[in-house]
Formats: structure tokens, C-alpha cells, sequence
């Protein structure tokens, strides 16, 4: 069975670009629109292998998630990896002082994005 991936954003675009990348790579894709539906999705039973996250979101941002998803027993070390537009060191920072495993940052080139995810997601 392939890896799942959790890709939360709230453009539906930038969440089809992702999942397009990602299964076309072999990756199992799981979708959702804000963070409090990613957490939602998380304590339903879904059990992905990696999370990417946007960082801007309405009702719960990226970072927000992150504490949430580290805070959760079963997914304390699931890799995260932020997929922002923002690149200064304060927010990259932020991301991983919350527990962000990496940093993408949009517009995402597709090669990159899955070679960070071999780094962080072995096998």
C-alpha cells in the first residue's frame, strides 16, 4: 500500500496541484480545506504518513495545526512539511519551533516537492 499524505490548504487550486503531484508520484491523498478540518479528519482515524500544510488559513492556521498534530500521541512524529508563500526566517522559524519537519515554498516546481517529501518520508 502507498504512503498517504495529508494535504490541507484552503485553495481548492493549490490542493489539486498538490494531490496531482502527489498521486501521480504514487502517494495516497487525503484533503482538507483548514486546519480545523485537517484535525477533525486526524481525530476521525485518518492516518497519514506526512502532512503538508499552508500556513494562512481561516478558522485554524498552519502553524496552529502543527502544535495540534504534535500534540496528538499517535501523529507526535508524523513529518510536516509548510507549503507557503511566506519565506522570511522569522515564519520558517515559527514552523519549526512548532514542530514543522520542512518548508516549501509556492509556487512549488513538483520535482522539488517530491524529492523533500523522499527526504523526510523514507521508503
Amino acid at each position: 500500500m502507498g504512503k498517504t499524505v495529508l494535504v490541507v490548504d484552503d485553495s481548492v487550486s493549490m490542493r489539486q496541484m498538490v494531490s496531482f503531484t502527489l498521486t501521480g508520484a504514487g502517494y495516497e491523498v487525503v484533503e482538507a480545506g483548514d486546519g480545523k478540518e485537517a484535525v477533525d479528519k486526524l481525530n476521525g482515524g485518518a492516518k497519514p504518513n506526512l502532512v503538508i500544510t499552508d500556513l494562512n488559513m481561516p478558522n485554524m492556521d498552519g502553524i496552529a495545526l502543527i502544535k495540534a498534530v504534535r500534540g496528538m500521541p499517535t501523529h507526535k512524529f508524523t513529518p510536516i512539511l509548510m507549503l507557503t508563500t511566506e519565506s522570511s526566517d522569522d515564519k520558517k522559524k515559527e514552523g519549526q519551533s512548532a514542530g514543522a519537519t520542512g518548508w516549501v515554498v509556492k509556487p512549488f516546481n513538483p520535482e522539488q516537492m517530491l524529492a523533500t517529501i523522499k527526504k523526510v518520508l523514507p521508503g
